[in-house]
């Protein structure tokens, strides 16, 4: 008989606290190996145990029917905040590139690089705040958390209209950073606990394809005010104006998420008490359960020894490259394709509309084909050829460049499609914050070093710029096809774990905060 293994950190001696031990098989590195002990602490489960507490024995039916209304009411319910928050998370970071083209630069007497510093000064405050942001998420109620957040970089963005130089710029940008480091991790732990994992790559590109319609609504609003203040005047800069409005109505709208959004299934309003356990109920097939407050050693041991986790951060590091350079100089990007300052406000708005149609479009064939990945790869070669025509078109074709530049608006579906495995693929909350928290770093280490190659001596055509985003690009497409064939792998393993004679599984071990690896009734969503 193999010997006893503890698979969680938090063991005990405590007679009321001994669990059940259950043979269970494992997975190795290679070959199956014999079937082994594992030791399941219904104490160090998830949070979604409790709320079967008192209803052991009773049946939950749940007809077809029944289940597309409450996806119906979850939908409607949590969508819409999801969607607007994201937006304004974009359009928060992003409002310094139209503020750019609106006389920032000359008012705050910007030099050399200066500009480019403000540009990855928001991600080195994300970077500083990921990890302990993502721990925090984990202890304390998600939606309060995320709230909080949404309310304070809302009023830390009104303070860049504030700002007389340099100096104050970098520590606004900062502190936007710090802030905004939950909203990410928070949404991806949002719909991992609310949706399943054949519903989670639409969702996840429904609510992150409303960076492009905040790009639309952006750039409409920052041309609006520039002629405004051009044809009426104003006591304050059209620039300032910009950062003003959009933080106020982000301060605002966190005030409603924090009304409004409940931290999980036990605690939403929306939903009548049997509702909620229908809810916790329908989603007891992502083997993932609804969340764990507990620190679990041996998950953060497992997250950092896992490949995927490693190709998940080579991914964002890489992929963000371009991101970093794109979303901080398309304003002038455009500008130096031959247009003037409040063209390129208003011409920036259809690639918000390229990346609206790939996100939605992608997430939902991912999901109805079951490749997620694969489909992906769809919207990294579209940005390519987008990139190729702006490399390789003389400066005189200014419509041709601007086509090129809308098509590498297309490039966050592989983001994306990752966000949405951090979701569907990884498994044990403690391993699933840890793998969100340096995804999210490599994102943003990637974003501090993209602005850093648009370098002013290379005006008008950024050349090296635009290279790099060529290479990043095709290095992310290999990345992408390398995730999809390890998954397809460790899923024939599993099956195989699976059929051994004797193999069975543990009472409620969808809700037992199992990883991924540990679990062998665990199906990668490819």
């Amino acid at each position: 008989m193999a010997d006893v293994e503890k698979v969680h950190d938090g063991s005990s001696d405590d007679p009321e606290k001994v669990a059940h031990l259950t043979p269970q098989a494992t997975i190795g590195d290679g070959d199956i190996k014999e079937p082994r002990f594992i030791h399941a602490d219904i104490n160090d489960g998830d949070i979604a145990l409790k709320a079967f507490v008192g209803h052991e024995g009773e049946v939950i039916v749940m007809t077809p029917e029944a289940e597309r209304a409450l996806l119906r009411k979850i939908d409607w319910n949590l969508m819409p905040m999801l969607c607007v928050v994201y937006g304004l998370n974009y359009l928060d970071k992003t409002t310094l590139s139209y503020a750019s083209i609106m006389g920032l630069q000359t008012d705050i007497h910007l030099k050399g690089t200066n500009y480019q510093w403000l540009g990855s000064m928001f991600y080195i405050g994300y970077l500083a705040w990921e990890y302990p942001t993502n721990r925090l998420l984990q202890r304390l109620p998600l939606a309060k958390w995320s709230a909080f957040n949404i309310i304070m970089w809302g009023l830390t963005l009104c303070c860049m209209a504030a700002v007389k130089n340099f100096a104050g710029a970098v520590a606004v940008r900062f502190f936007l950073g710090v802030f905004e480091a939950a909203v990410t991790p928070g949404f991806a732990l949002f719909t991992s606990q609310w949706y399943t994992r054949q519903e989670q790559g639409t969702r996840t590109g429904i609510w992150f394809s409303f960076n492009g319609f905040a790009q639309i609504f952006g750039g409409l609003v920052a041309y609006g005010i520039s002629i405004g203040v051009k044809k009426h005047g104003a006591v304050i800069k059209s620039w300032q104006i910009v950062f003003l409005v959009i933080g106020l109505i982000t301060a605002t709208v966190g005030v409603i998420f924090l009304y409004f959004m409940p931290d999980n299934q036990l605690n939403a309003k929306f939903l009548k008490p049997h509702e909620r356990l229908m809810a916790i109920e329908r989603i007891r097939k992502n083997q993932q359960g609804v969340g764990n407050k507990h620190f679990k050693m041996y998950q953060l041991k497992e997250a950092l020894t896992d490949p995927m986790t490693w190709a998940f951060v080579f991914f964002a590091l890489v992929a963000d490259i371009p991101n970093g350079g794109i979303s901080n100089f398309f304003s002038q990007l455009i500008v130096s394709f031959g247009y003037t300052a409040d063209q390129s406000l208003l011409y920036g708005t259809p690639g918000g509309a390229i990346e609206v149609i790939f996100l939605i479009v992608c997430g939902y064939l991912g999901d109805k084909l079951g490749r997620r990945v694969l489909v992906a790869c769809s919207g990294m070669l579209t940005s390519i050829l987008g990139m190729l025509l702006i490399v390789c078109l003389p400066l005189s074709n200014s419509k041709g460049r601007l086509a090129g530049y809308y098509f590498t608006q297309a490039s966050p579906t592989g983001f994306v499609a990752l966000l949405s495995l951090l979701a569907s693929n990884v498994a044990g909350y403690t391993k699933k914050t840890t793998v969100g928290a340096l995804y999210l770093i490599a994102y943003c280490t990637g974003n501090i070093i993209g602005p850093q190659t648009f370098r002013p001596k290379d005006k008008p055509r950024y050349v090296p710029a635009e290279i790099t985003i060529v290479v990043c690009y095709s290095v992310c497409v290999l990345d992408l096809l390398f995730i999809h064939w390890y998954y397809a792998r460790e899923n024939k393993k599993n099956e195989r774990v699976r059929a051994q004679p004797g193999y069975r599984k543990l009472d409620k071990q969808e809700f037992l905060d199992l990883t991924d690896k540990e679990n062998p009734e665990f199906v990668y969503t490819l």
